[in-house]
C-alpha cells in the first residue's frame, strides 16, 4: 500500500497489494529498527542470566553439604559459579557497547547450556556417587530457562542453537555415565529401581532429550511468527510516524486508528472555516530563482504558517505550491471554528509580514530586475460554511479531502484582495459567526458591502482583515 503524499492518497498506485514484500525485502530502517530492538534484548538477557547465577548462588548457599560429610569431595560449585558470574559480566559489558558480534553470541549459548552441564555433571563428584547419580538432577530444569531465554531476540535460529547444544549436551552426560565406572552395567528398565536407586533408565533420558528438541521446536515456530510480526509492527509503526510528518495529525490518527478499511465515498458534514494563504507573484519568482533557493524559501515560510494554524486548532489540508489550505472544524467537530480560523488569520499575517523583512533584511531573497528585494507578501482568505470531510477515490487509490461551497468561495477571496488592494479578506457572515463564537478582533474591520467576486453570482459583503 503506497501513499501519494501531495494529495492525501491512500492505496497502491498500481492498483495491486505487494504481497510478500515483508519477507522478500526489508527496508533498511525497519532493520535498523529490528537490530537495535535485538541489541536491547542482549541486555535484558545478560541481566536474566545475572538473576538465574544470583539464584544458583543462593540455593547454594542456603544449602551447603555438611562439612564433616566423609563421603564429600571436591566442591566445584563456586568455582563454576564463579567462571559463569565473570563471562556473564563481560558478555552484559559488550551488550550495553552493541558490542556481541554474531559468533560472541553462539559462543555465549555454548557456554551457557556447557556450564550447566558441567555443574551438573560435578554433583556426582562433589558427593562422591556414581555418575548415574546426576541424571536425576533437577537442575536439567534450568536448561529450559537458558533456551527460552534467547527467545527475547525474536530470532529462531538462537533458539534453535541452544535447543540443539542443550540435547547434545545432555546425550554426552548420558553417556558419560554410562560407561563411566562400569556404569554400562547400571542400566535397567525397571522404573522403581531407576528412581530409587543410582541406576539408569535410557528411556527416561531419551524422553528429556525429546522434551528439549520439542520445546525448541515449538518456540522456533513461535518466533518465526512473532518476527514477522515484529518487522510488520516495525514497519508500520514508521509508517504511522511518516503519515504523522505528512499528513495533519488528525487525519493521520483517522488513518492509523480506523477500525475497519478506509473505503472511498464515507465522509462527514459538519460546519466548518476554511482558510487559504498564498505569496503573491511567487510563481513568477520561482521561474527566475535557483530551485534550492525556492524550496528553501517554501520550507522556511511553511515552518513558520505550520505551526500557527495548528496552535489555533487547524489542519493543513494541502500544500499547493506556495499556496496553504487549512480547515477548522472539519477533521473533527468544533464550536469556535470560525472564531479559530479567523485568530488563526490574524497572527498568519503577523507573522508572515514579521519573516518577509526578516528575509529581505538577511538578504535572503534575491532582487528583481530594478534590484529592490522581491517582495514576499502572504495573502490570506477566510469563508464558512458546511463541507464535507471524507475519502474520495476508488480502492486502490484514496484521498482524504474537504468538498463544499465554503472550500470555493475561500479560494475565490484570495484572489479577489488583488482586486480590493488588501491582504486578507472573509465574509461578514464568517466574521459575524466567528465574533459569536468569541472572536475579538485586535482593532474595527472594515466592511465593503455587496463586491462582486469572480466566480460568485450574488454580491457579498467582505470585511478586510489585513489591509
Amino acid at each position: 500500500m503506497s501513499i501519494d503524499i501531495g494529495n492525501h492518497v491512500i492505496g497502491d498506485p498500481d492498483g495491486e497489494d505487494r504481497k510478500g514484500t515483508l519477507e522478500n525485502r526489508v527496508p533498511q530502517r525497519v532493520a535498523e529498527a529490528v537490530r537495535r530492538e535485538e541489541e536491547h534484548s542482549e541486555i535484558l538477557i545478560g541481566w536474566v542470566q545475572l538473576a538465574i547465577l544470583a539464584t544458583f548462588g543462593v540455593l547454594y548457599s542456603l544449602a551447603p553439604p555438611a562439612a564433616d560429610n566423609p563421603m564429600m569431595g571436591f566442591e566445584p560449585v563456586p568455582l563454576f559459579l564463579g567462571i559463569y558470574l565473570g563471562f556473564t559480566l563481560i558478555r552484559l559489558g559488550l551488550a550495553y557497547r552493541r558490542q556481541l558480534p554474531t559468533p560472541v553470541l553462539y559462543l555465549s549459548i555454548v557456554i551457557d547450556i556447557g556450564l550447566l552441564m558441567g555443574l551438573i555433571w560435578s554433583f556426582h563428584v562433589q558427593y562422591m556417587q556414581p555418575a548415574a547419580f546426576y541424571l536425576k538432577a533437577p537442575t536439567l530444569l534450568y536448561v529450559f530457562i537458558f533456551i527460552t531465554l534467547r527467545a527475547l531476540r525474536f530470532d529462531a535460529k538462537h533458539v534453535i542453537v541452544a535447543g540443539l547444544v542443550a540435547a547434545a549436551g545432555w546425550l554426552l552426560m548420558v553417556g558419560y555415565a554410562v560407561y563411566a565406572d562400569g556404569g554400562h552395567e547400571r542400566i535397567t528398565r525397571d522404573f522403581i529401581a531407576y528412581m530409587t536407586g543410582s541406576l539408569i533408565l535410557i528411556g527416561a533420558e531419551f524422553d528429556k532429550v525429546i522434551s528439549i528438541l520439542m520445546v525448541t521446536a515449538i518456540l522456533a515456530v513461535a518466533l518465526i511468527r512473532a518476527r514477522r510480526l515484529l518487522v510488520t509492527a516495525a514497519r508500520e509503526g514508521m509508517a504511522a510516524h511518516d503519515l504523522k510528518r505528512f499528513f495533519a495529525p488528525e487525519i493521520a490518527r483517522a488513518i492509523t486508528h480506523a477500525d475497519t478499511e478506509i473505503a472511498a465515498g464515507e465522509g462527514e458534514s459538519r460546519e466548518a472555516a476554511i482558510l487559504v494563504l498564498d505569496i503573491r507573484k511567487f510563481t513568477t519568482y520561482a521561474a527566475t530563482l535557483p530551485a534550492d533557493t525556492v524550496m528553501r524559501l517554501l520550507a522556511d515560510y511553511q515552518a513558520r504558517m505550520v505551526p500557527v494554524i495548528r496552535r489555533h486548532g487547524g489542519t493543513v489540508d494541502k500544500f499547493l505550491g506556495d499556496g496553504i489550505m487549512a480547515t477548522f472544524g472539519a477533521s473533527r467537530d468544533s464550536d469556535t471554528y470560525a472564531a479559530d480560523a479567523l485568530r488563526a488569520m490574524d497572527e498568519l499575517i503577523e507573522t508572515a509580514a514579521a519573516w518577509s523583512a526578516e528575509k529581505v533584511v538577511a538578504q535572503a531573497v534575491p532582487c528583481g530586475p530594478d534590484g529592490a528585494p522581491l517582495r514576499l507578501d502572504v495573502h490570506a482568505a477566510a469563508a464558512t460554511g458546511r463541507v464535507i470531510f471524507g475519502a474520495v477515490g476508488d480502492e486502490a487509490r484514496l484521498e482524504y479531502t474537504v468538498i463544499g461551497g465554503a472550500v470555493n468561495l475561500a479560494a475565490k477571496l484570495e484572489k479577489h484582495n488583488k482586486q480590493e488592494g488588501v491582504q486578507a479578506l472573509t465574509t461578514r457572515e464568517a466574521y459575524r459567526t466567528a465574533v459569536a463564537q468569541g472572536y475579538r478582533p485586535p482593532q474595527d474591520k472594515e466592511v465593503r458591502p455587496a463586491r462582486r467576486v469572480d466566480g460568485v453570482t450574488e454580491p457579498l459583503d467582505l470585511v478586510v482583515m489585513a489591509g
